[in-house]
């Protein structure tokens, strides 16, 4: 009897062509023949470092890469993702169109734009990927359009990111229910809540999620940012700051550098709460030992920024092959599962479960996701991010107004 597994393995080249028109049966590579070029090569993966619990996962993923494919990934370690897009910028600029330096990236949003307008990009790639049918790109919407920006094979989504609040209930009983609350609640309770700096992505998504709550029209984040619209749409933004930085933490005259530092600030308790793009992000600190158990997760009642986090490959990567390998692996269940459990990084999975053999749904199914961790229930609404150039004119504007 054919298993599931070898069923869709089977359909690939076929439905390679459902999922991406613009590609003919003909064009498709063979997967074999990928994997026996990859052989040997070396990755060189650029990605966000600031978390040790997702350092360790990818340190994890190169010795099963170099086991199941002889691929030799390194970890290019980041503190911002814009590094790798204005090295392959540079390099494109130099006449650098092969052997670049960036083989992988690890990006979403103005990052993925930035890269894709200028035809930075290699691919379409995702559909010679034999796991990419564990991903039912068809029906999220989030794995088709990054940012608004339509993906077309050019990255593989990795994973799912909504923004989450936790606080400590042993010392805050009732967390505010929107971010009007939470500066009610800052007023009375002086220095206990901040957000990473700009262009920090997650302080950057504390200003879209404001920027959202503050608006009257969310249609119109959809559409590219001129000056006009920018100013017209921001003016409640910039005062709802103004309102709030004088009774945050260090008066709003100082920010966190990362996510990792305003985590720790509540662990120390200096904060009562703190959020993250990840929803178990606070089980698996608690697991780890990074935070106490009294934290719980709390959301916004208009809903909170959701997306997807991508894997892509620059124009001109020397280990084409070996980057494909790595990231059909990032996306097998025994990947997956293990980026999901909370105890390794928590990271939400982005493969159907209906998709996989029993043993593989059940193994996800039986997942202790952790006491912090919101149910889908709670998480409640997803709010679409703007367009990528709204990033742009928010960072530069916030830098004029507080970094000064």
């Amino acid at each position: 009897m054919i298993t599931r597994r070898q069923y869709l393995s089977f359909t690939l080249a076929l439905s390679a062509g459902a999922f991406f028109p613009q590609i003919s049966r003909a064009q498709n590579l063979n997967w074999d023949a990928i994997t026996e070029r990859a052989k040997g090569q070396e990755v060189y993966f650029n990605a966000w470092a600031g978390d040790e619990r997702i350092n360790a996962y990818i340190a994890w993923a190169a010795e099963q890469c170099k086991n199941q494919y002889g691929v030799l990934l390194h970890h290019v370690k980041l503190a911002d993702t814009a590094e790798a897009v204005s090295r392959v910028v540079a390099e494109k600029a130099g006449g650098r169109d092969k052997d670049g330096s960036v083989d992988m990236i690890w990006l979403n949003g103005e990052n993925f734009a930035a890269l894709k307008s200028k035809d930075l990009l290699y691919g379409p790639f995702t559909q010679y990927l034999p796991n990419i049918l564990f991903v039912d790109i068809e029906s999220n919407p989030v794995f088709s359009r990054d940012f608004t920006v339509p993906v077309e094979g050019m990255e593989a989504p990795w994973g799912l990111a909504q923004l989450v609040f936790f606080y400590h209930s042993g010392r805050l009983p009732a967390p505010p229910k929107s971010l009007a609350d939470l500066l009610v609640w800052s007023k009375a309770n002086k220095g206990r809540f901040t957000y990473p700096a700009i262009p920090e992505f997650l302080g950057t998504t504390f200003l879209k999620q404001a920027l959202l709550e503050n608006a009257k029209d969310l249609t119109i984040f959809a559409a590219p940012a001129n000056e006009k619209t920018f100013a017209s749409q921001t003016a409640s933004l910039w005062a709802y700051l103004d309102k709030l930085h004088p009774h945050m933490w260090r008066q709003g005259k100082a920010f966190p550098k990362n996510a990792a530092q305003q985590r720790q600030l509540v662990n120390d308790g200096e904060l009562d709460i703190y959020f993250a793009f990840n929803p178990s992000d606070a089980s698996s600190a608690i697991t780890q030992g990074l935070l106490p158990k009294e934290i719980q997760p709390f959301l916004l009642s208009r809903g909170t920024i959701a997306n997807a986090h991508f894997l892509a490959i620059p124009y001109n990567a020397k280990a084409k092959e070996g980057a494909m390998a790595v990231i059909n692996f990032l996306l097998s269940p025994e990947a997956q599962l293990r980026k999901q459990d909370p105890a390794i990084w928590g990271d939400p999975t982005v493969l159907s479960l209906t998709t996989l053999m029993p043993d593989e749904k059940n193994a996800f199914d039986k997942l202790p996701l952790g006491s912090a961790t919101p149910s889908p229930v709670q998480l409640g609404k997803k709010l679409s991010e703007p367009h990528p150039s709204w990033v742009d004119f928010l960072e530069k504007e916030w830098t004029r107004r507080y970094a000064s």
